[in-house]
């Protein structure tokens, strides 16, 4: 990492009390994504990754990492992911980026080995120990996961951004891909919705202790079964639900897959207080962009209103693996997550022949 940051003293940002880290900030955590359709505009034209053989995963089917086989038997996994603040706690923030920069190691049935720091900070506002504590929060889940927090790089920048460059490793044929589903696998997914929502909760000071415990728990538990799960065949594919929403990652998986989904609302998993909160209008600005991107893809059943929609589209930080599996391995996907200490997974639906659309009973 920078040798600033290596040498830092606790003195106080210039000017006193510092604010709210989520003041310094126009979006939050996996909300501050560019929307899928903008993104898939960027991207048009660019080259197709498809000509390296070796190259298991590229750019083609919007996956959560690259996957290149160094031999038969080991695949390196590579991502980097990094947002501004979800909360003011430092250490919190610290924590919920490398877990959510993690996630998408494990949603690839890989095992991470090692990480490098993304810092970006105002170093004019925020105190170094502000700072320390933001990086303090990513090495103490670094070292919960196994791995090394190894170097890194820092600039001065205008808001907050902190994240991890995340290096693991897989047997390719243990690969657990986003586009490799089956009809007829069930869809099954391993966190509750709502991050977005409770969030922008905390932002307008709407969030009550219960609310904040919640979406601190949440976006801070790894999403270990994530490895465990690649030793399972009847496990066909895997993506983790962050900032474009479950029916945005839902979609890629359809699109990959060349199939279609139909999940039924009443067995979604939510978090606490979400529903009545986005029923009184909190909301994120990415929920409503997530929706404008991929709207004609989605077939919603009558009473599905609008809270039921903006909760479907909400950006979800450090969210859920979503699994599809054969239903016959539905018992053992649940004693893996028992078997690491977390609350089991929940069935929300089946995938099935057709277009790359998402139905929604």
């Amino acid at each position: 990492m920078n040798a600033p940051f290596a040498a830092m003293s606790d003195a106080p940002a210039p000017g006193g009390a510092e604010p709210r880290l989520t003041s310094l900030s126009h979006g939050g955590g996996c909300g501050c994504k560019i929307a899928p359709g903008v993104l898939a505009e960027l991207l048009n034209g660019s080259p197709s990754t498809r000509r390296y053989a070796d190259l298991l995963v590229g750019t083609d089917t919007s996956d959560d990492a690259a996957v290149y086989r160094l031999n038969e038997e080991l695949a390196v996994v590579a991502t980097t992911d990094f947002f501004m603040p979800i909360v003011d706690d430092p250490f919190e923030f610290g924590r919920i980026a490398a877990t959510n920069a993690l996630s998408d190691i494990y949603a690839m049935g890989a095992r991470p080995v090692m990480a490098l720091a993304i810092v970006g900070m105002p170093i004019k506002i925020l105190s170094q120990q502000t700072i320390r504590k933001i990086l303090r929060g990513g090495e103490a889940v670094c070292e919960r996961a196994g791995i090394p927090i190894a170097g890194g790089h820092s600039i001065d920048s205008v808001e907050p951004i902190y994240g991890l460059a995340v290096t693991g490793v897989v047997d390719p044929k243990r690969l657990k891909r986003n586009s490799s589903a089956r009809s007829g696998d069930l869809l099954i997914l391993g966190k509750p919705l709502g991050v977005g929502i409770l969030s922008a909760a905390l932002k307008r000071g709407q969030l009550d202790d219960a609310g904040y415990r919640a979406l601190i728990d949440t976006t801070t538990q790894l999403n270990l079964p994530g490895t465990e799960l690649a030793s399972l065949a009847g496990v066909h594919a895997m993506t983790d639900v962050t900032g474009f929403g479950l029916l945005g990652h839902l979609l890629e998986m359809c699109r990959g897959g060349g199939l279609g989904a139909r999940i039924s609302a009443a067995d979604l998993p939510l978090l606490p207080g979400v529903v009545e909160l986005a029923r009184s209008g909190v909301l994120t600005g990415a929920s409503a962009r997530n929706w404008q991107s991929y709207a004609a893809d989605v077939l919603l059943a009558p009473h599905i209103d609008a809270t039921l929609q903006s909760i479907l589209t909400d950006p979800q930080t450090s969210g859920g693996l979503l699994i599809a599996c054969d239903p016959d391995e539905l018992p053992a996907v649940r004693q893996v997550f028992a078997r690491l200490g977390i609350t089991a997974p929940a069935a929300i639906g089946r995938l099935c022949e057709g277009e790359p659309q998402v139905r929604v009973d």
